[in-house]
């Protein structure tokens, strides 16, 4: 048993040492033995629970869903620092730096006259950090894990003016998806449907998932 202080209330410090308890010998046989891939699905499925709280409006469940990502970070920080590579507080230090960087109008003197010059400005920091010339190497920076819909999204926000007129070849498009429904007639028709989705302003994975609500709720109707 592992000599550990009760506390009617804990802090981050405190989850911080649980966590490097759990991995220590002596603790968890399971902990002990997760790695980034072992446990890189639960990332993701807690971050999507946190969505899903968001969507309830439920502040108690939020509350815990937030408690269980943080438990994510510190787990993964914590299988870098047995590797000797950073700590949590490498991580805390890089982000506010980021942060620090990236609002120059509140923590430097550039002046911003509203919210989208302060995206503008988030972006084309971004792009110098990270050494982007063009916007093909913005484009490979768009994270391959996102949803797929949300990934289509982002490339074409990112891609400005181009492929946003794939919605007039919807019917083309869909005229080869039905006499072919292969992967990339069917791709591109998604694709097209995504653009569509900008030009009207709506969120694809929202409207995506709407439309499954509603399916399931015709099937209850024609099954009952």
């Amino acid at each position: 048993m592992i000599n550990f202080d009760r506390k009617n209330s804990y802090g981050f410090e405190d989850l911080c040492r649980i966590v490097e308890i759990l991995r220590a010998p002596g603790g968890c046989p399971w902990d002990m033995i997760q790695t980034h891939e072992s446990i890189r699905r639960n990332f993701l499925e807690e971050a999507y629970e946190v969505c899903e709280a968001i969507d309830e409006q439920d502040t108690d469940h939020l509350c815990e869903e937030l408690g269980d990502v943080m438990l994510q970070v510190v787990f993964h920080a914590g299988i870098e620092k047995d590797a000797g590579m950073f700590t949590v507080d490498d991580v805390c230090d890089g982000v506010c730096k980021k942060l620090i960087r990236r609002h120059p109008h509140v923590f430097a003197d550039v002046q911003v006259a509203d919210a989208d010059e302060v995206l503008d400005n988030w972006e084309e920091i971004k792009k110098q950090e990270r050494g982007q010339k063009d916007n093909a190497s913005v484009l490979d920076s768009v994270a391959r894990s996102l949803p797929a819909l949300w990934r289509a999204d982002k490339l074409l926000k990112k891609a400005g003016g181009f492929g946003a007129d794939c919605w007039q070849q919807l019917d083309r498009l869909q005229a080869s998806a039905s006499a072919q429904p292969d992967e990339k007639n069917v791709g591109d028709l998604l694709f097209a449907a995504v653009a569509l989705a900008r030009q009207g302003g709506v969120d694809p994975e929202d409207a995506l998932n709407a439309a499954c609500d509603r399916f399931i709720e015709e099937y209850r109707q024609r099954e009952n």
